[in-house]
């Protein structure tokens, strides 16, 4: 905790004087579930917010239901965050179709948040391959949920933007891996950055990493950099987070409190 309000402190004081024009533009803001502590996650609503905000990153969860569309949930039952319960994978489209928000908003499919984004260039999005459960995804419906994301996705990708594919489960990078090389992809792990880590995903083929803030150093991302490999640190709960990534030199920051994130963005540039 002292350390982070040091952190605070010190690029307030930056700020402050007028020296702010030392730092570089910062990471990308990623609107975590679109925004969870400030709006509804996984919703429209909330991207659409964020969108019109300014931010141009975001990330969501991306899970298959009974009959193989792609719907946009982040656990692995509906109970917390829906009017409904038990995991969409028991649920076919049709019946998800009724199902709502607890605040009533309705249930968000990855065909509308594609279509949402598809006429808006340069956006960064991260699409989180939910699919770690393996009672709920088993080894031999692994490559038909990546084919699907993937050929979805990238059929509806705005000019400039980047869709990265990720995951704490290897199986699915490895499926996007052998889809397309090339293909951007991160790995998950709910640990600082370290030299495992990075060696990890590069044997996937992964060319970034999703890190936890606490416990990363500086000396860890740029040894990142040096591999070839973007860092995400997150969560981010405050701006003291937000301070303390930039100070790291990190390329992305994942954060729960887009909006506010971007008005302290704002202000230090």
């Amino acid at each position: 905790m002292r350390l982070r309000l040091m952190t605070f402190g010190l690029l307030l004081l930056l700020v402050l004087t007028g020296t702010n024009r030392v730092l570089a533009a910062g990471p990308v803001i990623l609107a975590h579930r679109g925004g969870a502590y400030e709006f509804e996650e996984n919703t429209m609503e909330g991207f659409r917010a964020c969108y019109e905000r300014g931010i141009r990153g975001f990330e969501t969860d991306v899970r298959m239901t009974k009959d193989g569309v792609l719907v946009i949930l982040h656990d692995d039952t509906l109970d917390r965050t829906h009017n409904a319960t038990g995991p969409v994978e028991h649920m076919t489209a049709a019946e998800l179709k009724g199902v709502a928000t607890k605040k009533g908003q309705k249930m968000l499919f990855l065909d509308e948040l594609l279509a949402y984004f598809a006429d808006k260039p340069g956006v960064y999005i991260e699409w989180e391959m939910k699919i770690s459960n393996k009672k709920l995804y088993p080894d031999e419906v692994i490559d038909d949920y990546c084919k699907k994301l993937y050929s979805a996705a990238e059929a509806r990708k705005a000019e400039g933007s980047t869709y990265v594919y990720s995951s704490f489960d290897e199986r699915p990078l490895k499926a996007v891996e052998a889809l397309d090389p090339k293909a951007p992809m991160s790995l998950i792990a709910s640990k600082p950055c370290s030299t495992e880590f990075i060696e990890r995903a590069k044997q996937l083929g992964a060319d970034r990493i999703a890190c936890q803030l606490k416990g990363t150093s500086r000396a860890d991302v740029e040894e990142a950099h040096k591999n070839g490999i973007g860092v995400n640190c997150w969560p981010g709960r405050a701006g003291e987070d937000y301070l303390l990534t930039r100070g790291l030199g990190a390329d992305v920051h994942c954060t729960d409190i887009p909006t506010v994130i971007q008005g302290i963005k704002e202000k230090l540039e």
